[in-house]
């Protein structure tokens, strides 16, 4: 009688433990992580002008999606999304492979990089112990199995691609990692209509009707667009690009308050989901719902790149310094 009382306690008391560790993921609300302790105060500081409840609600992110963050920088999201997630959904961090840069300034700053970002992670168990991360090759980008992810989401970093002329092959990954109603979150810097999406991404600015083009042509259907990450005061003409702007106040003193007035840059926020595919050019319906695969590309040499506090790096050759 002993033994089969003290086996019904050991049950109660386990089966108590995992409620109790159910009220609390339930409990984690995206406000109370907004409010937590773990983000730093400059990352807090930044949420008016980066909108992350509104945005993620615009994205229609859930706490028990699979969700994979492209590249993540110094991970101002992975803080909101991290304990967001823990124990009821996943979050993938997707990184460089730094291996697959094809410039030894551009290697080292990705292997720093991505060092920087999982001490980050491995110094707060408690809300990045579950975050799991995944290299990709630029211009051969893959990031998990196919049909896998609920949300791809990308912060400000398709003028990268676009300058390392990887923007295409990174939105077809996108597609294919996503289950089909899936949704690719954007968010970037956003330049005039009509810009040369090849010379804005040098300044950091990308026409979205140019972003749109490239999701739609991985296969993505425009969902929604928000002004929720706009900004009327940024005139997108500045010595030194969107850097000028806060947070990087590239430029220091010089002319720092007017920078400081016009506050971060004019962004477009764009909901695109994979729900729906375009035609193949034979008219035939791609295998499994899905496009056909992409063909490899010839990845280019990689330009240089400059460290940016803000963007994690910056398509930038010609001020490459020494903290590259």
């Amino acid at each position: 009688m002993l033994h089969k009382a003290l086996i019904s306690f050991a049950s109660v008391s386990v089966l108590s433990m995992a409620m109790a560790g159910s009220v609390v993921a339930s409990d984690v609300t995206l406000d109370s992580v907004l409010a937590g302790s773990h983000r730093a105060e400059a990352n807090k500081a930044r949420d008016p002008y980066r909108n992350p409840k509104e945005t993620l609600a615009f994205f229609g992110v859930e706490p028990t999606m699979n969700v994979i963050e492209i590249t993540p920088g110094g991970g101002w999201y992975t803080e909101v999304l991290a304990p967001w997630l823990k124990g009821r959904g996943t979050l993938t961090a997707a990184v460089v492979d730094p291996a697959s840069a094809s410039s030894e300034g551009a290697r080292g700053y990705y292997a720093k990089s991505n060092q920087a970002f999982a001490d980050k992670l491995a110094a707060d168990a408690t809300n990045y112990g579950e975050v799991k991360t995944v290299a990709f090759s630029m211009g051969k980008a893959s990031f998990g199995a196919a049909d896998s992810a609920d949300a791809v989401l990308t912060f400000r970093n398709v003028h990268n691609w676009t300058g390392a002329k990887a923007d295409g092959d990174m939105f077809k990954g996108f597609f294919s990692v996503l289950k089909p109603g899936g949704v690719l979150g954007v968010v970037e810097h956003r330049a005039a209509p009509g810009t040369s999406a090849e010379d804005s991404a040098k300044s950091g600015y990308i026409a979205q009707e140019y972003v749109v083009s490239l999701a739609t042509a991985a296969g993505f259907v425009l969902e929604a667009e928000s002004e929720i990450n706009a900004n009327s005061k940024d005139t997108k003409d500045y010595e030194g690009g969107v850097w000028a702007l806060p947070p990087s106040l590239r430029h220091g003193d010089k002319d720092r308050e007017k920078y400081v007035a016009i506050g971060e840059s004019d962004r477009m926020t764009l909901h695109v989901s994979a729900s729906r595919l375009l035609p193949r050019k034979n008219d035939q319906p791609p295998p499994r719902g899905r496009p056909s695969p992409a063909p490899e590309l010839d990845c280019p040499a990689l330009p240089d790149f400059c460290h940016d506090p803000a963007d994690g790096f910056v398509y930038a050759p010609a001020i490459v310094s020494g903290n590259v």
